[in-house]
């Protein structure tokens, strides 16, 4: 019986989960407590691997590369890469909350205003990137930290020469344990799946979005438009790769981002994916991906320039010029900062709204009014932010050489 478990594709099996755990949620909503910590431990078991896989991978990666000029090749192609995405995604979002006008008539008065905290300074963001201490950084996942250290430490193992290939080897080795780690821990994904939908669904059931359908829907929307049009392009014309084998390959990745709603969750099976399934070379993909949960971060960005224009609407804020060029730049910057982790975008629509003007008593009303029924638009827009961060290693190794093209032909479409 197990085996005959493991021989259908994963997807299958999470597709499955997922129907069964809306089911399970409409006929059953009492009962779902009862397998609420299925779901939470699934979650802490993908969490439990990111800050590990972060450190090690991005160092192997590095140790990989060796040539100090190409490490600076990958580096600047990821980073511009993702700014491009990153700013159309705002585009994106702004375009489809202008069409479709969801703050018109939404009552923000009804709402309970929800405290915001002390925004972080971006002399506090900058300084922060140096950890004091790296366990301390571990220990609270702190990816830019993480990031920072693991560059350091594999420029330092290949700066060392031969008394570095030892230490290099070891990080190798480390690397393909940690993914072997996550291929054990994907077998138990369409439990998890079926908790957390489960639980989703019941507590936040389809009459919540009656008042905010226009937004629901323009969510919706926008992530199917960032991910169809925008990186299917990229892939299409850049990667020159097959748009239906890598949708296949990839769906894994999808499945798990869409039902943890985090970007840095979903990391350790991306990175599984895109070296099995895709062909992306591990220097390629434990260096992209890592930045990637960080700073590419598509379905934040197409909602904190929705939100911004809806908000903007609700308040009868006029939308000019200027008011559309703040909104595209300061989302940008907020998406970028934004924390890999479920409704972190909320919290950065503060900056992006001051910047126009809106008070943070304002701000508070619509992160409160949006809060409630978040849950369920923050796992569809994770997914986008998913494909992003696949899309854009998959180009990257196609512009460095490094893909497998073998890889996605051997993968059949069903």
């Amino acid at each position: 019986m197990l085996l005959r478990w493991t021989r259908i594709t994963l997807w299958k099996r999470v597709l499955a989960a997922l129907v069964l755990g809306v089911v399970f949620a409409l006929v059953w909503p009492d009962a779902t407590p009862m397998v609420e910590i299925v779901g939470n431990l699934f979650v802490r078991a993908i969490r439990m691997l990111v800050a590990p896989i972060v450190l090690i991978t991005i160092a192997a990666g590095i140790t990989a590369l060796a040539d100090p000029q190409r490490l600076g090749s990958v580096g600047g192609r990821t980073v511009g890469l993702f700014a491009v995405t990153t700013a159309i995604a705002v585009a994106v979002g702004m375009i489809v909350a202008t069409l479709l006008q969801p703050g018109l008539g939404a009552d923000l008065g009804t709402a309970a205003p929800h405290p915001l905290g002390e925004p972080v300074t971006m002399y506090d963001q900058i300084v922060g990137i140096v950890p004091t201490n790296i366990v301390e950084a571990l220990a609270n996942g702190d990816m830019l930290a993480l990031i920072f250290v693991s560059i350091l430490m594999g420029v330092g193992t290949v700066l060392a020469g031969e008394a570095g290939k030892p230490f290099a080897a070891l990080l190798q080795s480390l690397s393909k344990v940690l993914l072997r780690v996550v291929g054990i821990v994907m077998e138990f994904t369409p439990f998890g799946v079926f908790a957390l939908i489960a639980n989703a669904v019941a507590q936040n059931g389809a009459a919540v979005f009656i008042n905010v359908a226009w937004l629901a829907a323009a969510v919706v929307l926008g992530s199917a438009i960032q991910i169809l049009l925008v990186h299917t392009s990229i892939l299409k014309f850049l990667a020159r790769v097959p748009i239906a084998r890598f949708v296949r390959a990839i769906v894994d990745a999808l499945a798990v981002a869409f039902s943890t709603a985090s970007s840095s969750a979903t990391l350790p099976v991306a990175m599984r994916v895109a070296e099995k399934n895709v062909g992306v070379a591990p220097a390629i993909a434990g260096t992209v991906l890592p930045l990637g949960a960080s700073i590419g971060k598509d379905g934040t960005a197409m909602y904190v320039g929705l939100l911004s224009i809806f908000a903007l609407q609700a308040f009868g804020i006029e939308l000019t010029p200027a008011i559309y060029a703040t909104v595209l730049v300061t989302g940008a910057l907020a998406a970028f900062g934004t924390a890999p982790v479920p409704s972190a975008s909320l919290f950065m629509l503060a900056a992006v709204l001051s910047a126009c003007g809106v008070a943070p008593e304002q701000t508070a009303l619509v992160v409160g009014f949006v809060l409630p029924f978040d849950r369920l638009l923050d796992m569809t827009r994770t997914v986008p932010s998913a494909f992003a961060n696949l899309t854009v290693a998959t180009t990257v190794a196609r512009w460095e050489g490094e893909l497998d093209d073998d890889a996605l032909q051997r993968k059949p479409l069903l």
